[in-house]
Formats: structure tokens, sequence, C-alpha cells
């Protein structure tokens, strides 16, 4: 008898993370399938997810000595996890991690995956927002936490190996992710105002060029937050990458989309001629110079 009411609680729970893995399937704009929200191992074994997911879980193969090294240090963290389903670099890594963390025995309770969407309207952002205020402008992100406190994370890549570059940080090494630039100004953002930063620019554009990684580091960041509502703050990183990279047309394509978001049409105006001075035939530009026209 207590047999079969295990059996049956062990179904009803698969079923219960099965149907809550279906809630969060969606179809992208060309029909492909997407999961949103929090998510488990479950959701992506299941549909299409699984082709790849087992593919790079399968063909990897873990480093033990290491994982044996860092096991129970990593048991003492709980890590939170952003990530896209239609993103390569989370359909690399997301597998891999899993494999390393089961390897580890870490517990499943301090684990929580949140995937995200890809949409202009919902650009890095779950439908109940956990990555709200936790700069999320690249996946997948693994966040390490200590005692509540983010300790470090893991941006988009390994700077090594994903069982390495875990290593260092739960072994209080010296580890920095990548995207120092974004991570940079995001801190600035949220502990100085616009107006006292905009003070000493000289000195800040002079800072963020030596270690910035290319145009797009930026840009990424700015919409993250031009998407979630955030124009102020979006406005001023993609002017800050305007001076950083003042040749390259795709930044001021991104400062007048910002411009056009807060309906500043003559701003947005002049950024898309600037755009068009350094690229003539950029269809884009055209067309949103066409678009403001119509309704200044």
């Amino acid at each position: 008898m207590k047999r079969t009411v295990t059996i049956v609680i062990l179904f009803l729970s698969i079923q219960f993370s099965l149907a809550q893995t279906l809630n969060h399937l969606k179809k992208d704009e060309k029909g492909n399938e997407i999961l949103l929200g929090e998510i488990n191992k479950n959701g992506l074994t299941n549909n299409s997810f699984n082709e790849w997911f087992s593919e790079n879980y399968n063909e990897y193969s873990i480093n033990k000595s290491i994982v044996k090294q860092l096991k129970d240090s990593l048991n003492t963290y709980d890590i939170n996890v952003f990530l896209g389903t239609w993103c390569g670099d989370s359909k690399r890594e997301i597998p891999v991690f899993y494999k390393i963390l089961e390897a580890a025995k870490f517990p499943e309770n301090k684990l929580q995956v949140i995937a995200v969407d890809k949409t202009e309207e919902a650009y890095k952002q779950s439908p109940n927002h956990e990555e709200k205020g936790l700069n999320i402008h690249r996946v997948p992100t693994f966040i390490f936490y200590k005692n509540g406190l983010e300790v470090n994370r893991i941006v988009e890549s390994p700077q090594e190996t994903l069982e390495r570059d875990i290593l260092k940080i739960v072994t209080n090494n010296k580890y920095t992710s990548k995207y120092m630039a974004a991570n940079y100004m995001h801190y600035l953002l949220n502990t100085k105002y616009i107006d006292s930063l905009k003070l000493d620019e000289s000195i800040l554009v002079s800072r963020l060029a030596e270690f910035v990684q290319g145009s797009r580091e930026l840009n990424t960041f700015g919409y993250s937050l031009l998407r979630s509502n955030q124009i102020e703050k979006a406005l001023y990183i993609f002017d800050l990458n305007t001076k950083i990279f003042p040749y390259k047309y795709n930044v001021y394509d991104s400062l007048g989309e910002a411009y056009f978001v807060a309906k500043n049409f003559k701003d947005a105006l002049k950024n898309y001629f600037k755009v068009l001075s350094l690229n003539p035939d950029d269809k884009n530009a055209i067309e949103m110079i066409e678009k403001i026209k119509t309704v200044m």
C-alpha cells in the first residue's frame, strides 16, 4: 500500500511539473517554440527543446576533478539562471551547467531557472519580471548568491570553462565576469544621478573605452533599459555609446530609436540623419525618417 501511494505521488508530481512547463510554452513570430518564466529541466527535455538540450548535455565531458573540488563549497550557494530557449549561447551552456550541477549533487531547491523573451516589447524579460533590477542584458546569466547577497555571476559564456569559472567563484578566488562596462554602468545608474554622471562624462568615456567589448555591449544594455521603460537611463547609455564609438552608425540608430520612443522626434530625426551620413543606404534610417515626418 505504501509503495502504491508513493508511486501515485510521484506520478502526480511529474504531471504537475509537466503541466507547469506547458503553461510557459509559447510560439514566437516564426512559429518556433519558446519557454517563458520559471522553468525546470523537465521543460528543457520536452518538446522541441530536447533536441538541443540532450545533444549538448550528452556530448559534454565534465571535468570530474574540478567538480569534486567545488562540490562542498557550491552547495552553500543559491543560484539564479536566466536563459533564452531561442538563444544559441543558452542552448550551448545550459545543458552543460545542468550536467555540472548534477555531478556536484547540487540541491534542486537552491536553483531557480527563468526563461526570458526576445520580443521588442519584452526584451530579456520574463512574464513575472524576475529579472527586474538584476541587469539581465545577456543570456544565459548565472547569478551566485550567498546569504541572500549576490557574490558573482557568469554572463553569456565562461571565461575558461563553466567548471573552472564556478570553482573560482565559490572558493573566493578573483573572478571578473564578461561585460564589465555594462555591469559598471548598471552600478553607476543605481547609485548616482544621471546629472552628476554627466559632470565627469569625459573621464567616464575614457575609462569605458579601455574595457568595453565593442559598441554592442552598451547597446544591448541600453535596449534592456529601454524595453523595461527606463527611458531616461536608456537615452543616457545610448548617448554615451555614441561618444565612445562616434564612427559607428548603429549607435546613432539606437539613440534615434530611444528618442522616438520618448517622443522627442526632433532629436530622433537628428540621429537618423547621422546614421545616413555614415551609412547612406541604411533602410531602417530612411524608413524611420519618413515615419517621423508624418508625426511631427
